[in-house]
């Protein structure tokens, strides 16, 4: 036998337990709150359930069981003197004893026969065991009522002559005081849940507050202006470590965007000396290449500066999409057939405006580039708006989907390089969608060609 049939018998065992528990992940809440309260619940539920089942157990059975018992003697002991002293008339005396020494209402039916049977109780602890009890001690037949009212037990047991009547107190064969116990029981756990509810809500709080915070910075949003650090020392830390997270990130950011802004100063400065020495010359066919090599060296030098800094210092306003679409539109290279689509007009959310211009331009350029229908839809869905640009050229391979999105990228056999494109169009609408928290997929469009989806939270 080989090493991998050997070891079959040892993995068949774990999917079925992997299956089970993975149902029961997906069966239990997902939020941090629930299940800290399940925590806390869980065991006090069990520890209940264990408490309740010893004490009826080992406490009420065996009190019931005692006073039933103790009832059940002294109704033979009736019936033994009742059978033994006949001369008491009516049996007056045995039974203002019964009363005065056991208290027991008790009376003789001459003739008399049982009544039906009655269907026991749903809870027949008391009925069960005094039927018990009777059963052992007497051995007679009797018939019993537990239900029939309130304080009260009645017990009849037939005699040889007729019927003997017993009413005796529900306390006198019944631990009647043991649902005290589960009230205080269940008050208590009242209580302590409150109190744990409470308690949790307030150490959840933060953590809720550091996620949103952490969310919004994520989005490219501000963080909540009354966001500090709170709670118990772990949140407090991770509060802490966010905080100087962001401050580093946004440090880090800025010095990026001081320093790309000063190399494209002295980059544009010398193109500037390059267009005013080809100015001085005479128009001939080499210099007018040489001003479009100018031309396409000042459009890289943008779209490479676009590229580093992401417009990531941009506020985020209000923004009609419809009417960012129609820019975009109007704008767009060529006389290609462009079709927009905006659902729910007018479209209005929170976003950086011009940034997320270049994001849609970019795309709607890519597909109008290789393209002759290109169609934009936007919608807001699922708290996210998305931007759907499909078009009828040839496409991108599904293996370089991904691969598109790196700088500088081509795709030769489908995206030749004589378009005058640098390879950061869609690079730069990745990032801008980052920024704002979203992403930007590829796919296949019905029209025949590419489908990119960008998709940013509101």
């Amino acid at each position: 036998m080989d090493a991998t049939a050997e070891t079959r018998p040892i993995t068949r065992p774990r999917r079925p337990f992997a299956r089970m528990m993975g149902a029961f992940g997906d069966w239990m809440p997902k939020g941090l709150y629930a299940r800290a309260l399940i925590i806390i619940i869980a065991p006090m539920v069990l520890l209940q359930s264990v408490l309740t089942f010893v004490f009826l157990e080992r406490h009420w059975q065996t009190v019931t069981r005692r006073l039933s018992t103790v009832t059940v003697q002294n109704i033979a002991m009736l019936i033994d003197i009742y059978k033994s002293f006949p001369q008491d008339e009516n049996a007056e005396t045995l039974t203002r004893l019964a009363e005065q020494d056991l208290g027991l209402r008790v009376r003789f039916a001459p003739g008399e026969e049982l009544p039906q049977a009655r269907s026991k109780p749903f809870f027949d602890l008391l009925d069960s065991t005094l039927s018990e009890e009777i059963t052992r001690r007497i051995g007679r037949p009797f018939w019993i009522d537990t239900v029939g009212r309130s304080n009260l037990v009645d017990i009849r047991v037939k005699l040889d002559d007729g019927v003997m009547h017993v009413l005796a107190r529900r306390s006198q064969t019944y631990a009647s005081n043991s649902q005290i116990f589960l009230l205080w029981m269940v008050g208590t756990s009242l209580v302590l849940l409150t109190v744990a509810i409470l308690f949790l809500r307030n150490q959840i709080k933060p953590i809720l507050r550091l996620a949103d915070a952490a969310d919004s910075f994520g989005k490219g949003r501000p963080p909540p202006i009354d966001f500090r650090p709170r709670g118990a020392r772990e949140v407090r830390q991770a509060a802490h470590a966010f905080i100087e997270m962001r401050d580093r990130i946004e440090r880090h950011v800025e010095q990026r965007t001081v320093m790309l802004a000063g190399v494209s100063h002295d980059l544009r400065t010398v193109l500037t000396r390059f267009k005013l020495q080809l100015a001085l010359f005479e128009d001939t066919p080499e210099l007018e290449a040489m001003r479009a090599d100018v031309d396409e060296m000042e459009a890289m030098l943008e779209d490479y500066m676009a590229f580093a800094k992401g417009d990531s210092g941009e506020d985020i306003v209000r923004t009609d999409i419809g009417e960012i679409l129609g820019e975009v539109k109007s704008q767009a290279h060529g006389t290609k057939d462009i079709k927009i689509d905006v659902k729910d007009e007018p479209l209005v959310v929170s976003v950086r405006r011009h940034a997320f211009k270049r994001a849609v331009a970019n795309l709607v350029n890519n597909a109008a580039r290789f393209a002759q229908h290109v169609n934009v839809c936007a919608a807001k869905q699922n708290g996210s708006l998305t931007v759907e640009v499909e078009d009828d050229g040839p496409g991108i391979p599904e293996e370089e989907h991904e691969h598109v999105f790196r700088p500088f990228y081509r795709v030769d056999h489908a995206r030749n390089q004589d378009t005058g494109s640098t390879g950061l169009g869609l690079a730069i609408a990745r990032d801008i969608a980052r920024i704002h928290g979203g992403d930007i997929a590829l796919s296949r469009s019905p029209l025949g060609g590419l489908k990119a989806v960008l998709r940013v939270p509101v």
